[in-house]
């Protein structure tokens, strides 16, 4: 039932149906996101430790290094947050 203009109204057939097929649409666009984020960070991660702006002359981290680890560690947060919600939206 929809609610219009204070009455309900049987939704059309064909709505509901879109409305399934976005929800479905987007849990597995999250699931795909968090996907590519798990493929793609870590390899990433390992380009920028080898740079040799990563260190100082004492083998410190430098800011560049903390910077991308922070930057990277969120990526991979939201991909998990990502992957958790896709499955509990294509779940439920």
């Amino acid at each position: 039932m929809i609610a219009v203009r204070g009455r309900t109204a049987a939704a059309a057939p064909g709505r509901i149906y879109t409305e399934q097929m976005m929800v479905v649409f987007a849990g597995i666009l999250l699931l795909v996101n968090a996907f590519y984020n798990v493929v793609v960070w870590p390899r990433f991660w390992s380009r920028i430790s080898k740079d040799p702006r990563a260190r100082d002359e004492q083998g410190r981290a430098t800011t560049f290094l903390t910077m991308h680890a922070v930057l990277i560690g969120l990526a991979l947060l939201i991909a998990i947050v990502s992957a958790i919600a896709g499955v509990w939206v294509l779940v439920a």
